[in-house]
């Protein structure tokens, strides 16, 4: 009886196996596909992206749908703009986001639990609410139209200060408390001692960080005036046409923004899992 059990076992767990990786190489193919699909139509002109059957093969319209994107959007001003943009957010909000994490973290003070939750309420309001509000005060400070109107308003974004808090409350209190008994000031214990074992977290909220200004499309769309100033996501959403719309220079541009979020990943990708599991630990 033992034996055939034993038996079993193997076969139960090579079962597991194969519809784990079944399940697997399903979702995999529904990732894939799409970003295949939209290498491939970067290569084709937008009359062949509407043949039947669709073309599955790369085609020859690269070079041609990239200068059309360089004449009627300035593509490659665009994309400069984006990558200023995205990567001054990224260091602005990240020193704000960070600095803020520390402080609820490490300090006691009167009401910081009562204020930390007025912050994560922030997490729950849709994004639209503070669309008008967030209009009037860059168009009071005379900010229309320029780099800082886009940048500005989300420094202190509640899902950055959340993850970094939760990730400094693991950090040990008697090797803070040990710092400022031999003299170690506010600022050095911050960059000396609490900053490197959080590089992990770091990494994960610059990815997150990015990401979310890379993609943004409503408020750049709202704030900047001139095409020179557009960002990648505004700059595609003016190629549509009401009468004609070159899918093929929409889809090579979509592709080349594609390519920094890649290449962010990549790099941070080892600290990405280990720095969003130490927002889970609790205080």
């Amino acid at each position: 009886m033992r034996r055939a059990m034993t038996n079993r076992a193997p076969g139960r767990r090579a079962g597991r196996s194969l519809l784990l990786t079944s399940g697997l190489a399903i979702a995999l193919a529904a990732v894939a596909v799409p970003f295949y699909w939209l290498v491939v139509g970067a290569t084709h002109s937008s009359r062949e992206l509407f043949t039947s059957p669709p073309p599955l093969l790369p085609g020859g319209h690269l070079a041609e749908n990239l200068a059309t994107l360089q004449d009627t959007a300035h593509f490659g001003r665009v994309v400069l703009n984006s990558l200023g943009i995205a990567g001054v957010y990224t260091l602005l909000a990240g020193t704000v986001c960070t600095l803020a994490g520390y402080g609820f973290a490490t300090y006691r003070f009167r009401g910081r639990e009562t204020l930390f939750g007025l912050l994560m309420l922030g997490l729950v309001v849709p994004t639209q609410i503070t669309l008008v509000p967030l209009f009037r005060m860059m168009a009071e400070l005379q900010w229309l139209g320029t780099y800082q109107a886009v940048i500005t308003p989300n420094l202190a974004l509640p899902f950055g200060i959340f993850l970094m808090r939760q990730s400094m409350a693991a950090l040990p209190k008697e090797l803070l408390d040990s710092g400022r008994m031999d003299g170690c000031g506010e600022l050095r214990l911050f960059l000396r001692v609490a900053l490197p074992p959080m590089r992990p977290a770091l990494a994960a909220l610059a990815i997150f960080l990015f990401l979310y200004q890379w993609n943004d499309f409503v408020w750049p769309l709202i704030v900047l005036r001139d095409e020179l100033t557009f960002t990648i996501p505004v700059a595609l959403a003016s190629l549509q046409g009401l009468d004609e719309t070159d899918y093929g220079a929409i889809l090579a541009g979509t592709s080349v923004a594609a390519v920094p979020m890649a290449v962010v990943f990549l790099l941070l990708q080892r600290h990405f899992v280990s720095g969003l599991l130490a927002g889970a630990v609790k205080e």
